[in-house]
């Protein structure tokens, strides 16, 4: 037996050979468990610091997952049975959520790539919308295009159309990146397509999928309330429009149609055969796979005749409709996929599997829920969120697994899901905006603002209580 097995307290040791067949050891109070927890800290002050060390957030993650399994292993040598099982686990909810996501992320950069963001982009800065009217436009459109994109690519996407027609007016860059930042976590909180940690409610079985709309009132009061507070200090100018013409390129709007399709089968897998929703999502991924190889063999025609009409007419819209064949190569968009965000996802998740392993996330269960209002410990969590990245914070509350009903399940999704919008630095949009907004979106900035968000927050909270008592 290791030697690290001794940092364990004699009194409440068990032998290794007895922890494997009466389940893990209780290394809470070790100088092994300490030591996990440490680097776990060590690993996440690094992730905090990500935008001041240009660090990427997967790497300390990652390092800090092996060290803190080693260690584990190191305790049960002889004996890991135990440890490969937990391990594995973890490693097989990683693996689902990592496919499913995946696969999201491939469609959306097919639909980048097909230039259908750029298209929404140029006409909302090209429609000549007064400033307050803009700040209204891209909130809502933030709000309501997350919950089927993702939050962190509509909150880029907004945040592009501001940057396009302020020209240079920092209070209104500030404010509008503010709003699109609550509404694109907001949005995201009502869908289990809009956020990971809804995405990891749903794929727990906590809340079955219709049930996420029931928090589409509460996510809508959470956006609506600073927004309505921060729309007082925009002006209405009406900025100058650069002209400028995008035109989708082929395959666009069947892309979109697909990825519909896609959510449908993962839908449909999950609630009436029972099987895993990622299912759904590889088979679209296979459907996009086959309209690439489409697309693919069709090109040639579908170029000569495209310059063929622009010869006979000599019109300058059928010369931008023949630059908008262009190959599509399906692998090209899979590796364009976010691989920073899907490493940090595992190594989050075995860390925290890691800790919870060791018995943390028991101890934690135990504080925050037995014997106490799990709605108090559910908003606290919320609040945690504008710390501490939201996937760990809920990752380690499905671990922990407390009994709650589908009420109390909803409402920790949508603290989780729009507590992040408290600070700049507390969620994924909010970091991105930042630094696509280097100078004029800043940390403070969005804290001035911090009493206006938190209304919104409580505001949702209460909402959800009222609307949706009969679940609790």
């Amino acid at each position: 037996m290791s030697g690290l097995l001794r940092l364990v307290p004699g009194a409440a040791l068990l032998s290794a050979p007895a922890a494997a067949g009466n389940g893990p050891l209780d290394l809470t109070h070790s100088g092994v468990g300490l030591f996990a927890l440490a680097i776990f800290a060590l690993a996440y002050a690094l992730v905090m610091a990500e935008e001041y060390l240009k660090l990427r957030k997967s790497k300390p993650v990652l390092v800090a997952a092996g060290i803190i399994w080693i260690a584990i292993g190191l305790v049960y040598t002889g004996h890991s049975e135990l440890v490969q099982a937990g391990f594995r686990h973890n490693l097989l909810e990683y693996a689902e959520l990592m496919l499913f996501l995946l696969v999201a992320m491939t469609y959306v950069n097919a639909m980048e790539d097909r230039l259908l963001f750029a298209v929404l982009r140029v006409r909302l800065v090209q429609a000549g919308f007064s400033l307050r009217t803009l700040f209204w436009l891209t909130g809502f459109l933030a709000f309501f295009i997350s919950p089927v994109v993702d939050n962190l690519t509509t909150a880029l996407l907004m945040c592009s159309v501001v940057l396009n027609v302020a020209n240079g007016e920092r209070r209104f860059i500030n404010l509008a990146c503010i709003n699109i930042v609550v509404a694109a976590n907001a949005g995201g909180a009502f869908s289990p397509f809009g956020d990971i940690t809804t995405l990891m409610v749903w794929q727990a079985g906590k809340v079955p999928f219709q049930q996420f709309l029931l928090l589409f009132i509460p996510a809508l009061l959470n956006f609506l309330v600073p927004a309505t507070l921060m729309s007082l200090m925009v002006p209405r100018l009406v900025p100058a429009m650069p002209d400028e013409m995008v035109v989708p390129r082929r395959g666009a709007v069947v892309i979109v149609l697909l990825f519909v399709f896609t959510i449908v089968t993962a839908v449909a897998c999950h609630h009436f055969l029972g099987l895993p929703p990622v299912l759904g999502m590889m088979m679209g991924l296979g459907y996009l796979q086959f309209f690439s190889f489409y697309l693919r063999k069709t090109q040639p025609v579908t170029l000569a005749r495209a310059r063929a009409l622009y010869e006979r007419t000599g019109d300058e819209a059928r010369l931008l409709r023949l630059g908008s064949v262009v190959p599509f190569d399906v692998f090209n968009k899979i590796a364009k996929a976010e691989w920073d965000t899907l490493l940090f996802f595992y190594g989050v998740v075995m860390c925290v599997g890691g800790l919870g392993f060791m018995g943390y996330l028991a101890l934690a269960s135990h504080f925050l829920y037995d014997g106490g209002d799990p709605t108090l410990a559910n908003v606290a969590i919320g609040l945690l969120s504008a710390l501490i990245d939201n996937i760990p914070v809920m990752f380690a509350v499905l671990s922990m697994e407390p009994q709650m009903s589908t009420g109390q399940w909803l409402l920790v999704t949508l603290t989780t899901g729009v507590g992040g919008s408290l600070l700049s630095v507390g969620s994924a949009a909010g970091v991105a905006l930042m630094g696509q907004a280097r100078g004029m979106y800043t940390f403070v900035g969005h804290l001035k603002w911090l009493p206006a968000i938190l209304l919104g927050y409580m505001v949702g909270i209460g909402a959800h209580l009222w609307l949706n008592s009969a679940l609790f």
